[in-house]
């Protein structure tokens, strides 16, 4: 009972100061009783001072601290699900007033994980769905490059075959004419360049199709990072597949993050790591550029916005550290959940 009680925070923290002032009590009224002209020794009630001070102070330290071990248990825990580690729960405590608060932290964790759940695999379906949604669109677009490639670029290079053809003949008649022919090949040429690189500025090239997210790394970053003159290293823990939403967005992040890192950083190397834990993924994108102050970051930065965007998407979120001078990383954490064949709101 008494073991019970003293659990008890709130009566644990009556019991001990209770205590510490009888002692001290105690002690003075002993002092006083044995010690004739103790009402005069100034010397000895500054000792009985000094002793109860520092009785109270281990009291008051030993109850403090065992206060800010379950703080800190609660803290630790809020820290670790506000970065997407949804399966952490704090461990059953015997004291009535923190295992309360521990019991409704517990449930309110296992909601939030449950909703996650559900939130990541409506955003897979979402991305998915719109992926082919949008295949109609590319189709469309890539008869519209056709013909604007056919009725601009071919009929240039048809016109440039045909004057060009013509050109040793007309040389032998007339070289005025030659001349002329000749600047006409050159506007031509110039203009069918321009314009085959307007059709070319259109096209993005598909990195996912058809392959893994870490196929489409070894494919890509290191080729990226070459013709960007950086360092790429690339580091990948990956143990089980992933599903294409998140490979989708994952990547879409990895190449705005190395994009804006050539744009803006001024770096040499560039480090790329994706992990996977039991409970989330992390995607690490670290460089050694200029770094910035984030205080000064224009709210709603386009690149930065995008990676978060796409980030919470998928219940994850972006942490982004910078230093001016010294480099930027960016962080990405992203849930993982086991793979289940269904996710409803019943238990």
């Amino acid at each position: 009972m008494m073991t019970r009680i003293l659990q008890n925070s709130k009566w644990g923290l009556l019991i001990y100061f209770a205590l510490s002032s009888a002692f001290s009590i105690v002690a003075v009224l002993l002092g006083i009783f044995r010690y004739q002209g103790l009402l005069t020794d100034f010397r000895l009630w500054i000792g009985y001072l000094l002793l109860i001070i520092i009785v109270c102070t281990i009291v008051g330290y030993a109850v403090a601290q065992r206060m800010q071990r379950r703080i800190d248990a609660i803290h630790d825990s809020m820290l670790q699900v506000s970065r997407g580690n949804l399966s952490v729960r704090i461990r059953r405590t015997e004291d009535p007033s923190f295992a309360r608060l521990y019991y409704e932290f517990n449930t309110m964790v296992d909601s939030v994980e449950k909703k996650m759940k559900l939130l990541q695999k409506l955003g897979e379906q979402q991305v998915v769905q719109l992926e082919m949604t949008t295949e109609s669109a590319v189709a469309e677009e890539r008869k519209r490059l056709a013909r604007d490639l056919h009725d601009s670029v071919s009929q240039q290079l048809f016109a440039i075959h045909m004057s060009a053809s013509s050109l040793p003949k007309v040389m032998e008649v007339d070289m005025e004419r030659a001349k002329l022919v000749m600047d006409q090949l050159i506007q031509m040429s110039y203009l069918a360049q321009k314009q085959m690189r307007g059709l070319i500025a259109q096209l993005r090239p598909i990195e996912l199709e058809g392959k893994s997210l870490a196929e489409a790394l070894d494919a890509w970053f290191p080729d990226y990072c070459r013709h960007n003159g950086l360092q790429g290293t690339k580091e990948l823990d990956l143990h089980e597949p992933i599903s294409e939403a998140k490979e989708h967005q994952m990547f879409l992040i990895i190449q705005e993050a190395v994009a804006n890192i050539v744009k803006h950083a001024s770096a040499q190397r560039v480090t790329l790591k994706l992990t996977e834990r039991e409970s989330q993924y992390i995607l690490s994108i670290n460089d050694d550029g200029r770094g910035f102050n984030k205080q000064m970051l224009k709210p709603g930065s386009y690149g930065l916005h995008t990676m978060q965007e796409r980030a919470e998407k998928l219940g994850g979120q972006v942490d982004i550290m910078s230093t001016p001078g010294v480099g930027t990383t960016i962080r990405v954490y992203m849930p993982r959940f086991e793979e289940e064949t269904k996710i409803d709101g019943t238990d």
